[in-house]
């Protein structure tokens, strides 16, 4: 029987058309241009990339003028420009509330599109998304911050509590269709000193679909944790992959010395990728 590979995933975080870096769901600290970042992240044995749009409002600026990439008219125009240098599968969050806002992002480049506010607030748009696009396509973003000794979903960007555990609304995600969870914890973001492994076991120990582990990492031994230990099918950094330029392929070469399961980095044509 084939063994599926964990997978090695970066994060980029855009808001008002500029990457940042965000800690704690509240501070950003901008970082650049979003198509500048995208073709590096292609380079250097990345697996998948998720682009998530936090943006608080429709400005958007790419802030490169000299480069042909100033004033956008929204996500879809960045879309596009992300899509035409990304050689590796493409899921896109942010600003979804319709069937058609799925399939304007799929007709731009995206493989997947990443859910959050608007289905918590309506959970049956994960039936009809799952049912015209396919399961997937569909990736559950679950923003959690603990409560006690569980953890209580999040909408808003982390700004507004929903009185759904998180772990139970991961199962009901799964359960109207979603492909994947992407559990995210708002408390370790930013922070560097490791993902929340109890959260993210109280989700896979839930649900049977992948689930992709986001928030905390502040070393490469932090995402082998996270796998062995959470059970987690994937590993997603954003900040951490912002410093160096073999960044992510130091990080996939760690994870595979340390027996994780990923696809071994080597050396491609426009520079590393995975056998």
């Amino acid at each position: 029987m084939k063994v599926l590979k964990n997978r090695l995933i970066p994060v980029v975080l855009m808001r008002g058309g500029i990457c940042v870096q965000s800690k704690g769901f509240r501070r950003y600290q901008r970082l650049g241009n979003p198509t500048q970042i995208v073709e590096r992240l292609s380079d250097w044995a990345s697996d998948e990339l998720i682009y998530l749009d936090i943006s608080g409002d429709e400005d958007y600026d790419l802030g490169r003028e000299d480069l042909r990439d100033g004033n956008c008219e929204g996500p879809l125009e960045i879309l596009t420009e992300i899509a035409q240098r990304c050689f590796m599968p493409l899921t896109f969050g942010g600003r979804i509330r319709s069937l058609q806002d799925i399939a304007d992002r799929i007709r731009r480049g995206a493989d997947k599109v990443s859910l959050n506010t608007h289905v918590l607030d309506q959970p049956e748009f994960i039936n009809q998304a799952a049912e015209e696009f396919g399961s997937q396509c569909i990736v559950v973003n679950v923003d959690a911050r603990r409560e006690g000794e569980d953890w209580e979903a999040y909408a808003d960007g982390g700004c507004r509590a929903t009185g759904k555990s998180a772990a139970h609304w991961a199962q009901e995600a799964q359960d109207r269709g979603a492909g994947e969870i992407l559990i995210q914890s708002i408390d370790c973001d930013g922070r560097g000193a490791g993902y929340d492994i109890d959260l993210v076991r109280s989700i896979t120990s839930t649900v049977q679909i992948p689930v992709i582990a986001l928030g905390g990492a502040g070393t490469w031994q932090h995402m082998e944790e996270v796998l062995t230990h959470g059970g987690a099918r994937a590993v997603a950094a954003a900040n951490i992959f912002n410093y160096t330029e073999n960044s992510v392929f130091n990080a996939k070469q760690h994870l595979f010395d340390h027996h994780c399961k990923v696809r071994q980095p080597i050396m491609g044509v426009r520079g590393f990728k995975s056998s």
